[in-house]
């Protein structure tokens, strides 16, 4: 498996060798995931989602993590409506994982889904109350619909479990900024470049200060100081 992310070439020679030796599950599994570093996420995902379908004699932690594979393949295929089956299927088998309730929620969100992603979600913090992911993405998915009160109420909840969650945060300035509340906002974002001045957080952090701080220019919208 370090193989197929590092040498997926020649992981997929070997995998493919060793299915032929009788490897069976796990070979087959090693040669989706070396397609997939290869580029070629829809066949990946066509296989992943084969092995965990097809194998009922297996336990379900490997068919629930072999069906979570192929989803998060499929939305890398950008076809998300395999993704959203796929991962219907798993909530069937482990109905009990919040892993695959915010799986699925990603994957409606991804495609606008709002309110059926907020349903997901519920779920999950059902599941899990002391996680803050699925409380971020709760408030995520209710600022897009508008509910930026509702939204606030859970960026609180995941920064009270995790106060260093640098998603929370970068959220949580985005609705504060949404709420006419700046200083709250830039108050965050500072807070996030803070924590992990690396990564994907601290780039949308940097982004969302240069709006913050663009000077509007004198005829474009402002009338000229005096």
């Amino acid at each position: 498996m370090r193989q197929a992310r590092t040498q997926a070439t020649e992981a997929f020679e070997t995998a493919t060798a060793w299915e032929g030796r009788g490897g069976g599950l796990q070979a087959r599994h090693c040669a989706a995931v070396a397609l997939l570093t290869l580029g070629q996420p829809a066949e990946a995902a066509s296989r992943l989602e084969k092995l965990g379908t097809t194998g009922h004699g297996d336990a379900i932690r490997v068919r629930v993590e072999l069906l979570s594979q192929a989803a998060q393949a499929w939305l890398a295929a950008r076809m998300p409506e395999r993704a959203h089956a796929v991962l219907t299927h798993a909530v069937k088998i482990a109905p009990d994982d919040a892993d695959l309730w915010i799986d699925r929620s990603i994957v409606l969100a991804s495609v606008k889904n709002y309110w059926e992603a907020i349903d997901d979600l519920n779920r999950a913090i059902d599941l899990a109350p002391r996680r803050a992911d699925p409380l971020v993405l709760r408030g995520s998915a209710y600022r897009w619909v508008g509910s930026l009160e509702l939204a606030q109420e859970d960026l609180a909840r995941a920064l009270s479990i995790d106060p260093r969650s640098t998603d929370a945060l970068l959220e949580r300035g985005i609705v504060r900024r949404l709420r006419n509340d700046p200083d709250g906002a830039r108050t965050d974002w500072m807070a996030v470049l803070r924590l992990a001045p690396d990564g994907a957080a601290a780039d949308a952090a940097r982004a969302n200060l240069e709006k913050l701080d663009v000077k509007v220019e004198p005829g474009i919208g402002q009338p000229p100081r005096r």
